[in-house]
């Protein structure tokens, strides 16, 4: 059976390999020179600490078996044979081919494709009968992807008979007692503390994508058994008694504020109670010199995301109150400051950060930490509350405050978080006249503030300093890939008569053929009434020719409609004031 397994694995044609012998170990002996580290005779290999390794014509089947997965399979039965050959090759040194590279990375990729209780089969000869096997095999660097790739099949268990993924479910357990034995160990195992993470994930119910995935960590739910709900909090109990700063304690922490909510109360709470133990100078809160260590403030940051209203108060009055400025200002600290910014503005709390926040404003930006300040806007936007401090702060910060005068000024400077001298290449003391710099400096986290402040109540300033802008401007803000999203939201937030004004400015033809600006368009277009739709679609079709032969463009004279609009206008004219109707009616009911 292998020998025909060999056949159709080598359809696809394999590359000719040099034996390990034809160059009479040259290659190894220069590698060890160049290293320093020239063999003795009848000394072992000390690069892999002499630990046996998969043979060369294994690696080379397994090399064969990847690319036979890499052409896919036309039939299930097809399928389920070729994944029960390979397993049967496997069998009997499971470990050194899920240690090996290629054997890796080839398991990693079958075992999807295998039944649980296969799954379960391979799990239990990496464990040994004890499961001892588990610690070596986790904190192998090609190993551990192993098992956490085992450990994801679990998240099929409701797809399945239980009787056939019992071996799987009894092997997870098995692992979670090993890692419960050696907790420390797994958790300070740069390779072993990720299994550690999987396994969390695997017994509260839920996984996320492959770390080999640069994918958001979105989560997908699924069934359990009852034993994982139990053995979630047995793990769980043995890691806090290990308590250090590890990702291992936010993936803790994460997946049991989703799935056991009670669990993570508790858990939060004997955390900030560890983190609150540690000795400091008298006088001094512990958590200050954690909030300025790099690890351990990613924890805290998941602390305060995952709090509760009483832990957040406790958090700010035991820890943060009176330092949140200095905090705001450490390369480090500000992160956690503004988690706990964003996480206040949903309770009362927010009003007394802000006013000890809002006092170092100007020293935030200058040091850079653009990320408080914006927060510190959203925070505001969401709450309704301090609005208008937070305005008069922004302004007084880029120096437009006084005369005001200068208040038009305010957008361009926001969006490119430049004092008004800076931006405008002028002296303090030259006065309020300013001469015309065209929009060029729009930067991410300058766009961001305006658009938060674009949520506030009062939007007066920035809809004067829009309207200030030139028709070039605006095409600029259109286009750029920051400045597109705060013209858009301007226009969307406006009211019908604020809108009415800021369209008729707009360059239509040349922002539809801008891959950016067309978008842009599209949002204006869909929040527009029927009269200013009328009013955009007239300037467009006299383009007809050129916006029907722009990539961009083309789109926009489709999804407007412009043909009918040219050829059938009464009919146009009925379906715009349709879709009016539609949109102001499920307007109110959202309201």
């Amino acid at each position: 059976m292998l020998a025909k397994d060999g056949e159709k694995l080598q359809k696809g044609g394999v590359r000719k390999r040099r034996r390990p012998a034809e160059d009479g170990g040259r290659a190894e002996w220069k590698k060890k020179k160049n290293r320093g580290e020239e063999e003795k005779p009848g000394q072992k290999p000390r690069g892999d600490g002499g630990r046996k390794r998969l043979d060369a014509l294994s690696v080379g089947y397994f090399r064969r078996v990847g690319e036979r997965l890499s052409e896919g399979f036309e039939e299930d039965e097809e399928r389920e044979m070729f994944v029960g050959n390979v397993l049967a090759e496997v069998k009997g040194k499971a470990g050194l081919v899920a240690t090996d590279r290629t054997g890796s990375i080839t398991l990693q990729r079958l075992l999807p494709l295998s039944s649980p209780d296969q799954v379960g089969e391979v799990l239990a000869e990496l464990g040994g009968e004890s499961g001892a096997g588990f610690k070596e095999v986790s904190c192998d660097r090609c190993g551990g992807h192993v098992v956490e790739s085992a450990l994801r099949q679990m998240s099929r268990w409701e797809e399945e008979e239980e009787e056939s993924a019992g071996m799987l479910e009894s092997q997870v357990l098995s692992l979670s007692q090993v890692v419960k034995d050696n907790g420390s160990e797994f958790i300070g195992h740069v390779h072993g503390s990720h299994v550690v993470r999987t396994l969390l994930h695997v017994l509260a119910g839920c996984v996320g994508p492959p770390q080999h995935l640069k994918a958001a960590p979105q989560l997908t739910d699924f069934e359990i058994p009852t034993s994982f709900w139990y053995e979630l909090k047995s793990l769980t109990e043995t890691l806090m008694e290990n308590i250090n700063c590890n990702a291992v304690f936010q993936t803790m922490l994460t997946v049991c504020h989703r799935k056991r909510p009670k669990l993570c109360k508790q858990l939060l709470k004997r955390t900030m109670e560890y983190l609150s133990s540690r000795s400091s100078a008298p006088g001094v809160s512990p958590l200050l010199v954690f909030l300025k260590d790099q690890a351990s403030s990613r924890l805290i940051e998941t602390i305060i995301q995952l709090s509760h209203k009483s832990l957040l108060r406790d958090l700010y009055k035991g820890h943060f109150k009176g330092s949140l400025v200095d905090l705001a200002l450490h390369p480090i600290a500000n992160f956690p400051v503004q988690r706990l910014t964003a996480a206040s503005a949903e309770h009362k709390l927010f009003p007394k950060l802000f006013d000890e926040l809002v006092q170092g404003v100007e020293a935030v930006l200058a040091a850079g930490h653009m990320g408080v300040i914006v927060q510190l806007a959203e925070s505001c936007a969401e709450s309704g509350e301090k609005q208008d401090d937070m305005m008069r702060c922004l302004l007084n910060s880029f120096h437009c405050a006084e005369p005001g005068s200068r208040h038009v000024c305010c957008l361009p400077l926001f969006m490119s978080l430049l004092t008004y001298e800076v931006y405008y290449q002028t002296d303090a003391t030259e006065g309020s006249t300013q001469k015309e710099v065209p929009l060029t400096s729009i930067c991410y986290h300058g766009s961001r503030l305006v658009q938060a402040l674009a949520r506030f109540k009062e939007r007066s300033h920035l809809l004067s300093s829009l309207r200030t802008l030139s028709p070039a401007d605006l095409l600029t803000m259109a286009s750029d890939p920051s400045g597109s999203h705060v013209l858009q939201a301007l226009i969307t937030t406006s009211s019908d008569k604020g809108r009415g004004k800021i369209l008729k400015r707009l360059e239509y033809v040349q922002m539809a053929c801008s891959r950016l600006g067309s978008r842009v368009l599209e949002a204006a277009w869909n929040s527009a009434a029927v009269s200013q739709r009328q009013s955009i679609a007239q300037e467009l079709v006299p383009s007809e020719s050129k916006l029907r032969s722009d990539q961009f463009a083309r789109h926009v004279w489709a999804k407007f409609g412009l043909s009918h609009f040219v050829h059938r206008r009464a009919h146009w004219q009925e379906i715009q004031t349709g879709e009016s109707k539609k949109r102001k009616l499920f307007s109110d009911l959202l309201e």
